[in-house]
């Protein structure tokens, strides 16, 4: 038998009382817009992540390393190894060994990675724009605490 949205005075209860649950189909929704709008760009959302992760650790002074990269996009290794390879094939950025430790590769992006990251950057925006209006702001600072379980130090 199939779980009813609500009791019989209409008050809703099971996974639409979740907050989880409005949070898991609000990031699907979000994920499948930012895919949209970045496919003009020829980017999907991880490698856009990966890119603009790449810059703004950059702009720290000292290259970041690719587990750096991969940790702020909240990719697994793996997967950004991967992507972060089908990036410099495009000259997008390029991976250089560290200098101290020959199995560690350190990230710069290209002039022209650069570019497609800022316009990325632009297009995720208005991205959050479009889908959170004017709650965006309130909304980043509910789900901080919860994310920054997961961000690196």
């Amino acid at each position: 038998m199939a779980e009813s949205p609500g009791n019989s005075r209409g008050v809703p209860r099971g996974p639409l009382m979740s907050p989880g649950f409005w949070l898991h189909h609000a990031a699907l929704e979000w994920r499948a817009t930012l895919e949209r709008n970045l496919r003009p760009l020829g980017l999907t959302p991880t490698q856009f992540n990966l890119l603009a992760s790449a810059g703004w650790l950059s702009r720290e002074g000292e290259l970041p390393t690719q587990q750096q990269v991969a940790d702020m996009s909240g990719s697994d290794r793996m997967m950004a190894s991967k992507v972060i390879r089908g990036l410099e094939e495009r000259e997008l950025l390029v991976r250089r060994p560290d200098p101290a430790d020959a199995r560690v590769l350190r990230i710069e992006l290209t002039p022209a990675g650069r570019e497609l990251a800022s316009k990325g950057v632009r297009t995720a925006v208005d991205t959050d724009a479009q889908l959170f209006g004017d709650d965006g702001d309130l909304l980043r600072e509910h789900l901080k605490p919860i994310a920054a379980h997961r961000l690196p130090d």
